[in-house]
């Protein structure tokens, strides 16, 4: 099946823990933010489906995935579609619940990351809230970054029997998405991160795993990959790294 994936022109942003499962995979797919507006891609292309002129359930925001008649909205909804079709799940249903709950719990990882530079709201430029962006991070690195960062740890610590992995013995979407999310905490908080990784000696070397996989090199050295930038969801300001 062809897959079409649709989200922001410019950033990495969720999208991306998408696009790791896809490259892992070998997927056939088309990355509808890396294609300009006169060949289908870019902002109109999102509008098209968001306005829900073609759909019977529009997506409330992207990223979103179109397989075939289906049109498929939020990142862990996708994944959990994709994941037995790319072979990136256990057989069973509990490891693919479970799968999937390590996903959910990383989105909302990923909220409290975001809202350490946009504590105020997302219609206010960081500017506009740095005081309270400073407050929000210090109390993120101090309580929540640890907490999460553990919580992932003991997950790969009482799978240890079977392998480096999160769940059973093949790697899931869940460690791409692991991956993904402990390289944008370095981009974003590099001195915090480094300091609280020294304690999560297994998380680092599914990071490293992830990232040595043959066709996750291809992808990052291809061109798609796009870079971390201060338009995404991991932004780096060194005045919030503290």
């Amino acid at each position: 099946m062809l897959y079409r994936l649709y989200y922001w022109p410019g950033i990495q942003g969720r999208g991306e823990y998408v696009r790791l499962a896809l490259e892992e995979a070998a997927a056939d797919y088309v990355d509808i933010a890396l294609l300009d507006a006169k060949h289908g891609g870019g902002v109109p292309a999102l509008e098209r489906w968001l306005q829900g002129a073609d759909v019977a359930r529009p997506p409330f925001a992207p990223p979103f995935l179109q397989a075939g008649r289906q049109l498929i909205g939020q990142t862990a909804n996708i994944l959990l579609f994709l994941g037995p079709r790319l072979g990136l799940v256990p057989r069973g249903a509990a490891g693919r619940l479970w799968v999937h709950q390590l996903q959910l719990t990383m989105a909302d990882f990923v909220v409290e990351i975001h809202d350490t530079h946009h504590p105020l709201g997302g219609s206010l430029y960081y500017e506009q809230q740095k005081s309270a962006a400073k407050r929000r991070s210090q109390d993120f690195i101090a309580h929540r970054l640890p907490k999460y960062l553990n919580y992932f740890e003991q997950v790969i610590d009482r799978n240890r029997a079977r392998g480096p992995w999160m769940v059973g013995r093949s790697l899931t979407y869940a460690d791409l998405s692991m991956a993904q999310l402990i390289a944008g905490l370095q981009y974003a908080f590099p001195r915090a991160s480094r300091a609280r990784m020294r304690r999560c000696p297994r998380l680092r070397r599914l990071h490293d795993a992830v990232f040595e996989r043959p066709r996750i090199q291809r992808y990052l050295s291809s061109g798609r990959r796009l870079a971390f930038n201060q338009s995404g969801i991991f932004r780096h300001y060194p005045q919030l790294d503290a």
